[in-house]
């Protein structure tokens, strides 16, 4: 080999960087272990000890030292599902966004463009392109883009005139939209970055209007998703006084008798509700109890700008009531554009001076149909958490001028009118306070009420960091509790070990002393792994380790190729040297190993491009491995077998065991091709029978949308009295299954999966508790619910997928899917310049896929074992795919070779030769791959074991048909083309 020093020397610096890069990884890992021993269980005193040593030097190399805080950056990132948090998709609404720059228009032609554009989108389309094709099928050209009722307004000024054509204003309107999700990531970002998440991530999702926000480590489910929804739409009302609406909710109580079925008699305060009725002396509440349907929903009757108390579950139907037609017909001229909002949910004593949760009903003033506040959010310049005069959390804001002196006017309006100045934020009322003491100078006003100290702190940030431009609402989430998370690295590094250490007693069983040279490269290829993953800052995940442990089995495949070619060499008469030397030409092992790798790497490439979250981290770890392993093995392992070649080494590629294992194997395999093909077609009707008539297949959430909750109990439970109990609280269908050990389920449910307003996951949240309370006696809701360190019972994951993205999940598994088979296709058409080749191979794939779809939904109601159909079990199709290619661009490189080197006998004579020669190395690999793949699928925790089963079935799926099915496909279509070149050559 030409330059070993050059190759030595590059080697061992690579393998110094990354010994560097880990170095970080293993001084975190010191300190965090420390807090920990520090702390004890108090997870709260172990982040303050973190967070005090950030800026103090912990790691010094001589040269240099670094901080804590420098050393975290630099470690290895761990996903969420090995170190616990928060991951959610935020969906900008450009719907909202197009209303805006609009300036709300009416125009019914933009409005139902809105409606379609909703209605109709498709997967992967963006509601921008939506919407445009829904405006040109509705308009016609009748209606254009940059007419003053649709964009061509004060909103747009200097963007858009009445001569630019639908085509350019599309152009500036697409501009827009993607300034403001670019203003909202920012408005996020800070956000963020003040809420003390340790190595938050947040990106851009192309121009899909999405954001991507992790959170490791978060563990306040309920208060990160306020934080991130919260649009900050900060506004200042007047509002309508409790005694100037009374008869319009009389008279709306009595119109609802005459529709509303009555309700139970319950006692409730009497206080000034004659004046409430219009006729107090006919129809008091005395005498008719019962038979108040607005009334009796009131907990309690309200006074000054509070109209009354209700129960939250009840605002939903007063809205109702209230919107209806008949309704609004009752408003007096005052009231008619009067905007009725609810308020922050407090607790007030019932008439039995019982403590109740209840919501305050307002009524704003409002001057027209679009009503605008007196003085929008925009005039805070900043806010501050603070404590009010009765030492209650509140928050402080400060306004700049022209808030100061809108502010002066309206609290002295107020002052004047004994009136109160609706806080609103997001649409709901915070506070409401009088003025006592006259117009209010210098722009101060607070934010009271019944907070926390870490509600004041968010509602500060939110209102720092500024509002956002439109609503955002989450898509797609993921939570995994920290408990769950360690559990997955220790089972995902225990499998890791056990794979490992067994790929290496084999290797040095069946090859010896060279098997001991290919252990100690696969040891440096590992090291390159981790240390390109922290040189990176890629992000390590459990299916990461799936891809690493995979790796391994595949790095030993290089080796394989490499020594079986070198013993053929040997038997052919060749030298050591020369056998050494001719297996690590092209013609040798190279070709072999290069055609393999390249088509298992354009299919994890396409894995990375279609697939999200901790898929990507499964696609990252095996394109880096496959790049790595042919590093080492073509590197590497060649400066072992020269030194040993070098210093006169017995080196024979095998031990005495395993010396005549496979040697001289003369199978006719193409002869049992009618057998296979019989058995295959079989295997395969079976398959369709089953996937399209018979049981389907198993859908995940990733595909259909809902919510998954992974629920731990303190003992057995039966998944079928759970899912009765949850189905009756929930009122619609609660599927529940056991997870692993039989005190743990799968709980599935649609309910409210396509609500994505604020509020809707907390209360999810809130009646899966209600449903579970008996089986959580002595749980409270905060700890069912929320994450920290050495959780054993409740949610320790939780996932949504809302049934937009699910629909562009399933597109980009389909086009995965099928983009890879045609870049394979491609790819093996141009190396072996026969479309027989490709044909054979992406036919044992398609055979490959439908066998190991038609499993799952074969047996998916019987394993104990999750067997969804979900983003994971595409990645295990993919790697399938890979592999099965794999495997059988082995035996064709082999079939090319000797139709080269003109080796006699017919054609399916030469297929045979090749069959039979490269078997040793199809057992090998195969055997291998399989091992590791076993320890995963034993070891490796519940939440994998699902597409390990795919993978594991797939290979051996893909072994058969490498053998029985590619081979004899290509065979059947080449033969007689063959046959006549190779006549022709004898002839000459």
């Amino acid at each position: 080999m030409q330059s070993k020093g050059l190759i030595k020397f590059f080697a061992i610096l690579f393998a110094l960087v990354c010994i560097y890069q880990l170095s970080f990884t293993f001084v975190a890992n010191k300190v965090k272990s420390d807090a920990k021993a520090f702390a004890g269980d108090d997870v709260a005193k172990e982040a303050k000890y973190l967070d005090s040593i950030g800026r103090e030097k912990v790691f010094n190399l001589g040269f240099t030292d670094y901080t804590y805080n420098e050393v975290k950056d630099k470690q290895i990132n761990k996903g969420l599902d090995l170190e616990g948090g928060i991951n959610v998709i935020l969906q900008i609404s450009v719907k909202d966004i197009l209303v805006g720059l609009s300036n709300e228009s009416q125009d019914p032609v933009f409005n139902k463009a809105l409606a379609d554009a909703t209605k109709n989108i498709k997967g992967n389309q963006t509601y921008l392109d939506a919407f445009f094709e829904a405006f040109d099928a509705e308009s016609k050209g009748r209606v254009k883009l940059a007419s003053p009722d649709v964009f061509f307004n004060k909103n747009l000024d200097g963007d858009i005139d009445l001569k630019m054509t639908d085509a350019q204003v599309k152009a500036v309107i697409k501009r827009k939209v993607n300034e403001s999700v670019l203003s909202a990531f920012e408005v996020l970002r800070k956000r963020i970055d003040k809420f003390g998440v340790t190595q938050p991530n947040i990106q851009q999702l192309g121009e899909t209007g999405r954001i991507l926000v992790e959170l490791p480590g978060a563990k306040d489910v309920d208060r990160i998703k306020n934080l991130l929804q919260s649009t900050a739409q900060l506004e200042f009302w007047e509002t309508h006084k409790f005694e100037e609406v009374a008869p319009f909710l009389g008279q709306l109580n009595e119109n609802l008798k005459a529709t509303e079925v009555k309700v139970d008699t319950k006692e409730t305060t009497k206080t000034g509700i004659d004046s409430l009725l219009t006729d107090a002396s006919k129809d008091s509440l005395a005498n008719a109890k019962g038979n108040n349907p607005l009334f009796d929903k009131m907990i309690s009757y309200g006074g000054g700008p509070v109209l009354g108390y209700f129960a939250p579950k009840d605002t939903a139907v007063i809205n109702e009531y209230i919107n209806r037609s008949s309704s609004k017909a009752l408003l007096s001229p005052e009231l008619r554009f009067a905007r009725f909002v609810w308020g922050k949910p407090t607790t007030i004593d019932n008439e039995k001076k019982e403590k109740v949760e209840a919501v305050e009903l307002y009524a704003l003033k409002s001057d027209g149909r679009v009503g605008k506040p007196a003085i929008s959010g925009g005039v805070v310049v900043d806010a501050r958490e603070t404590f009010d005069q009765f030492g209650k959390p509140a928050v402080s804001m400060q306004m700049n001028g022209k808030g100061a002196k809108q502010w002066e006017e309206l609290t002295g309006k107020a002052f004047t009118q004994k009136s109160s100045i609706a806080i609103v934020l997001d649409n709901i009322v915070y506070s409401a306070p009088g003025v006592s003491s006259g117009p209010i100078s210098g722009g101060s006003s607070e934010i009271s009420g019944s907070f926390t100290i870490d509600e004041t702190k968010d509602l500060a940030n939110v209102l720092r960091a500024g509002k956002l431009p439109a609503k955002a609402d989450i898509v797609q989430s993921d939570v995994v509790g920290p408990s769950l998370g360690q559990e997955a690295i220790e089972d995902g590094m225990l499998s890791f070990l056990i794979g490992m250490v067994l790929v290496v007693l084999w290797m040095i069983l069946y090859y010896g002393k060279a098997g001991i040279y290919a252990n100690f490269s696969l040891l440096i290829n590992i090291l390159f792994i981790f240390g390109i993953l922290a040189s990176l800052g890629a992000v390590l995940t459990l299916p990461g380790i799936a891809g690493i442990v995979l790796t391994i089995g595949m790095a030993v495949d290089a080796n394989v190729i490499i020594f079986e070619r070198a013993k053929e060499e040997l038997d052919a008469g060749k030298t050591l040297e020369e056998a050494v030397n001719y297996s690590f030409t092209w013609k040798g092992a190279m070709s072999s190993i290069f055609d393999a790798n390249i088509t298992t790497a354009l299919t994890a490439l396409i894995l990375l491009v279609f697939g999200t979250g901790p898929i990507k981290g499964f696609a990252t770890t095996l394109l880096i491995g496959i790049g790595t392993s042919l590093f080492t093995s073509i590197f590497i392992t060649r400066l072992f077998l020269d030194w040993s070649v070098k210093k006169n080494q017995n080196l024979s590629f095998s031990t005495p065991m395993t010396h005549n294992w496979f040697k001289n194997m003369n199978i006719d395999f193409l002869s049992k091709k009618k057998i296979a093909y019989a058995i295959s077609s079989v295997l395969v009707i079976i398959s369709l029978v089953s996937l399209f008539f018979v049981n389907g297949l198993n859908q995940g959430v990733d595909f259909v949308g809902g919510r998954t909750f992974q629920v731990r109990f303190d003992k057995e439970v039966t998944a079928s009295e759970v899912s009765s109990a949850l189905t009756e609280t929930f009122g619609t269908n609660v599927e529940a299954k056991t997870f692993g050990n039989d005190n743990q389920l799968k709980i599935t449910t649609k309910y409210k999966v396509n609500e994505e307003s604020e509020g809707v996951d907390k209360e999810v949240n809130e009646k899966l508790f209600e449903g579970l309370k008996s089986y959580f006696p002595n749980t409270s809701y905060e700890n069912f619910v929320t994450n920290f360190e050495g959780k054993e019972i409740g949610i320790l994951q939780a996932s949504k997928v809302g049934p937009t993205i699910a629909e562009d999940i399933k597109t980009n598994s389909y086009w995965a899917v099928l983009g890879s088979l045609l870049v394979v296709f491609l790819y093996l058409l141009i190396s072996f310049r026969k479309w027989q080749f490709s044909l054979g191979a992406v036919g044992a794939v398609f055979h490959d896929v439908i066998i190991v779809l038609g499993v799952y939904s074969l047996f998916w109601k019987y394993l104990p074992f999750n067997m969804e159909i979900d983003q994971a079990f595409i990645a295990a199709i993919l790697t399938v795919i890979g592999y099965s290619l794999n495997d059988t661009v082995i035996v064709f490189d082999r079939v090319r070779e000797f139709l080269g080197t003109h080796e006699e006998g017919t054609f399916n004579q030469v297929v045979n030769k090749a069959l039979n020669t490269t078997i040793s190395r199809t057992v090998n690999t195969s055997l291998t791959t399989l091992i590791v793949l076993f320890a995963i699928f034993i070891l490796g925790g519940e939440t994998i074991r699902g597409f390990v089963f795919a993978i594991l079935v797939g290979i051996l799926v893909g072994t058969y048909s490498s053998l029985f099915i590619a081979t004899p496909l290509m065979a059947d279509t080449v033969n007689k083309e063959e046959e006549r070149k190779r006549a022709l050559k004898k002839e000459e």
